[in-house]
C-alpha cells in the first residue's frame, strides 16, 4: 500500500492576512486542503476564493473563539456555547464544561449549512481546537461521528494517535479512543490513518529551522495508506505574538525548496482527502 498524505491548511477565514496566504498557496498547489472557520468576518470572503480556484474546503466545525482576535458568534445561538455578549469564548476548557451536545451539533448543523447555502459542498469536517474530541472537557466524539454518518461527511480522527500526541495515550484517554475509532468504522466514517502537525512555540523549538527539521522528521515517519499533515500558514502582518510566528514559519516551510524536495524524494502521494 502506498503511502499517502494530505497537506491542510488550518484555519481559512480566521482573518484578511490567513485568507490569502492560503488561497495563495492553495494556487501553487503547496496544499492539498483547507478548514473554513464559518463564524468569522472573514469567511464569506474566503470561500469566494477558494471557489475561484476550484477547492471545496472542509467543515472546520468552530465553538470557540481565539486569542488575539475580536470574539467570533456562534451562527446557531446555542445557549451554552456563548458567554452573556453572545459571543463564543476563547477558552476551550470552558466549552468543555458547559456546552451541552444538542448546541453542539445545532452549531455543527448551522455551520454546514452555511457552507452548502455558499455552493461549497464540503466531504469532511474536524474540530477547530480539538472541541469535539475532549480535550478540554466533555468529549462529543460520539455525537460528531454520527453527525458525519448523517451527512456523509469524513473526519479527522487519527486511527493512529502517536504521531499527533508525541507517545501512547494516558489508558483512560487510549481507550476512548479505541471506542471512537472502532464507532467511526461502524459508521462508516472514513478516518486519516494518523495525523500530525507541530505543537510547539517558536520559543521551543528556536528557530525555523527546527520547525522545518521537525516537519521532514513527521514526513519521513508517515505510514502506509492516507494520512494528514496540518498546519496553520499566515503572514507577519495577519497575526502576532508567538503563535505568529510560528504560523508565518510554516507558510514558509510549505514554499521552500528542501521541502518540496523531501515529498519527491520520500514518494508520498499529496492527495485532497483520506476517504476512498
Amino acid at each position: 500500500m502506498r503511502r499517502r498524505v494530505v497537506i491542510t491548511a488550518d484555519d481559512l477565514g480566521r482573518e484578511p492576512g490567513t485568507t490569502d496566504v492560503i488561497a495563495g498557496l492553495l494556487a501553487e498547489g503547496h496544499v492539498s486542503a483547507t478548514t473554513l472557520i464559518c463564524v468569522s468576518p472573514e469567511a464569506d470572503r474566503a470561500v469566494a476564493r477558494v471557489r475561484e480556484l476550484g477547492v471545496v474546503p472542509r467543515v472546520h466545525v468552530t465553538l470557540t473563539s481565539e486569542r488575539g482576535l475580536p470574539r467570533w458568534r456562534p451562527l446557531n445561538g446555542g445557549a451554552s456555547l456563548a458567554d452573556p455578549d453572545g459571543t463564543l469564548s476563547d477558552d476551550p476548557m470552558v466549552l468543555g464544561a458547559r456546552g451541552e451536545a444538542g448546541d453542539v451539533i445545532g452549531e455543527a448543523d448551522a455551520q454546514l449549512r452555511w457552507m452548502r447555502e455558499r455552493g461549497a459542498a464540503p466531504v469532511a469536517a474536524d474540530s477547530h481546537a480539538g472541541t469535539l474530541y475532549g480535550l478540554h472537557g466533555r468529549s462529543w466524539l460520539a455525537e460528531a461521528l454520527e453527525w458525519c454518518a448523517r451527512h456523509g461527511l469524513a473526519f479527522r480522527l487519527p486511527r493512529d494517535p502517536e504521531p499527533y500526541f508525541g507517545g501512547p495515550l494516558p489508558p483512560p484517554l487510549a481507550a476512548a479512543h479505541e471506542r471512537a475509532v472502532a464507532y467511526a468504522d461502524a459508521l462508516g466514517v472514513a478516518i486519516p490513518r494518523t495525523i500530525a502537525t507541530n505543537r510547539r512555540t517558536a520559543a521551543d523549538l528556536g528557530g525555523y529551522e527546527r520547525l522545518r527539521d521537525d516537519y521532514l522528521r513527521r514526513l519521513a515517519a508517515l505510514p502506509e495508506g492516507a494520512s494528514e499533515l496540518f498546519l496553520h500558514p499566515s503572514s507577519e502582518d495577519a497575526v502576532t505574538g508567538p503563535d505568529g510566528v510560528v504560523r508565518t514559519w510554516e507558510a514558509r516551510l510549505l514554499r521552500d525548496p528542501v521541502w518540496l524536495d523531501a515529498l519527491r524524494s520520500e514518494d508520498v502521494e499529496v492527495v485532497p482527502g483520506w476517504w476512498p
